[in-house]
């Protein structure tokens, strides 16, 4: 398994086949991820360290340790970690393709299309 770096933290893959991709995902202290959406899949997250600040379409929620949410395909979404401390959740995808590019992104802290 290869850990995968990105600006706000990282990523690693747990599991995937044709039908759902499973991930570990770090976000540093102060951060936060694109605003984006996705045309081939759902995904949950569940916080397992640490506290998020969510937004699912319009609305902004805070969720902690073992809670979670449900981000439905085509939702506009984002996860920010307004903490000093390590967020870590987990990321079940469901759907048809899993690629990157699947990531339509409406606002990015880091200028990434």
């Amino acid at each position: 398994m290869e850990i995968t770096v990105k600006p706000w933290g990282d990523f690693l893959v747990l599991d995937e086949n044709s039908t759902y991709k499973v991930k570990r995902i770090r976000v540093k202290p102060g951060e936060i991820l694109s605003l984006q959406t996705h045309e081939k899949r759902s995904e949950h997250w569940t916080i397992v360290q640490g506290s998020a600040t969510v937004r699912l379409e319009d609305k902004t929620m805070e969720l902690k340790e073992n809670e979670s949410i449900f981000i439905p395909v085509k939702a506009l979404h984002r996860v920010a970690n307004n903490s000093d401390s390590m967020m870590i959740f987990i990321e079940v995808q469901v759907g048809s393709y899993f690629g990157e590019d699947d990531i339509i992104r409406y606002d990015d802290k880091y200028g990434r299309q």
